[in-house]
């Protein structure tokens, strides 16, 4: 069994991938359209494609639904159905899963150890992402930690705004943030952490950031 990558490698490569990804938007748009503007896929790809060159390189997953992550990190695999009523968890994906690089014996002994959400364009607190941060909480809230092999969730997201608006990043992400710290406040046994690029600014154009919110076990 491979040597799972250390939790600030992946964040690492989440970030270069994203950074990349907004590079090659800018490129292919005749430096027209920054990255708000593309699909959050591009995001995606971007970022398992950095991944991917970590060292010891996980198993990575585009689009992975709900259900099959719980199939691969709930001791009982076949208490999924049961876990997603029992916690109110629809049907659904995740942008990019991680999950541990073997040798596989058949098609059920998968290990999902990392759950990422990818969002674009983030610049206000909305429901959207006030579920995704709820979903991640509950996918990782088990009663006991050996009950999934889950380690910890994160959702990343890039932010851009045009010079013109009045209410800039660095008021708007601590509130988006310190709104997402109440959600996770609800989970006595989580908690939460965010690492981001600094803030770059482009003269006559606007600002923009690459942010990692990243929920785990205490």
């Amino acid at each position: 069994m491979a040597r799972f990558p250390d939790k600030q490698n992946v964040i690492d490569a989440i970030i270069k991938g994203i950074n990349r990804a907004k590079d090659n938007f800018l490129h292919w748009t005749n430096d027209r359209l920054y990255l708000s503007h593309a699909p959050a896929k591009m995001l995606s790809i971007h970022v398992a494609q950095e991944i991917a060159k970590i060292k010891s390189t996980p198993e990575i997953f585009i689009d992975a639904s709900i259900s099959d992550i719980l199939r691969c990190s709930l001791k009982n695999r076949r208490a999924f159905l049961d876990y997603m009523e029992k916690k109110g968890i629809s049907e659904g994906i995740f942008s990019i899963t991680l999950d541990e690089r073997l040798r596989h014996k058949n098609n059920n002994d998968s290990i999902s150890k990392v759950i990422i959400s990818i969002k674009n364009g983030i610049r206000n607190i909305k429901n959207e992402y006030q579920n995704e941060i709820e979903k991640i909480c509950k996918m990782l809230d088990t009663d006991k930690e050996e009950e999934s092999s889950l380690d910890y969730g994160i959702l990343a997201f890039y932010s851009d705004l045009p010079k013109s608006a009045r209410k800039k990043l660095s008021t708007r992400i601590p509130q988006i943030i310190e709104n997402f710290n109440e959600i996770v406040a609800k989970y006595p046994n989580l908690k939460s952490d965010f690492q981001n690029s600094k803030i770059h600014k482009i003269d006559d154009i606007g600002e923009w950031i690459i942010g990692v919110y990243i929920i785990q076990r205490v």
